[in-house]
């Protein structure tokens, strides 16, 4: 099992375990804290969605920073029983706590059948695989008018559809991006 730990909130130092796997690449400790640097440190109000949860580190993350409904979606059954064990191990019951579900799909049927829309979007797909071009035409009907996006890819993203990076930065192989509707600023 690998393990990656919660670093704010009312979880704060707590430890998630997951199945080791070369798919999985759970957001580093320091690329979190700067993306909820960006975010704000606490999320109450907002609605999120991790459309490829993996590890569950960025949907426990904002659960753990008092996200009101954080919704995670996992296709492989090994990552997605360590959701739900690590859910049950904070004391959630993700199918009784309206702050957090964890769901058995996959991410772009997901987005297509849910007609929830959500102010937050964490898009950390598998690399090389074309998802963020299928996910594209779904974005605007997934995500609020005033929605931000935070998105890893194997290279530099200036913009997803309407959403234009807005602050980048890179951590090894992985480029990370806050995005949002609009024009880009040159903050990085």
């Amino acid at each position: 099992m690998s393990s990656v730990r919660i670093i704010g909130g009312e979880w704060r130092r707590r430890i998630l375990r997951f199945p080791e796997s070369t798919s999985l690449r759970p957001t580093p400790d320091r690329v979190r804290e700067t993306l909820f640097n960006w975010l704000g440190q606490r999320l109450d109000g907002l609605s999120c969605l991790d459309l490829f949860a993996g590890s569950g580190a960025l949907g426990f993350e904002a659960a753990s920073r008092g996200a009101d409904r954080v919704v995670m979606v996992e296709r492989a059954a090994q990552p997605y029983a360590a959701l739900c064990a690590n859910a049950k191990m904070l004391g959630i019951d993700p199918g009784h706590d309206a702050r957090l579900e964890i769901v058995r799909a996959d991410a772009l049927e997901f987005a297509r059948s849910t007609d929830r829309r959500f102010d937050v979007l964490f898009l950390d797909p598998p690399f090389r695989q074309g998802w963020f071009d299928r996910l594209l035409p779904l974005l605007p009907r997934l995500l609020k008018d005033d929605a931000v996006i935070y998105a890893e890819s194997e290279v530099p993203l200036e913009a997803l559809g309407e959403w234009r990076t807005e602050r980048s930065g890179k951590a090894g192989q992985v480029s990370y991006h806050f995005m949002r509707r609009g024009e880009t600023s040159d903050a990085q």
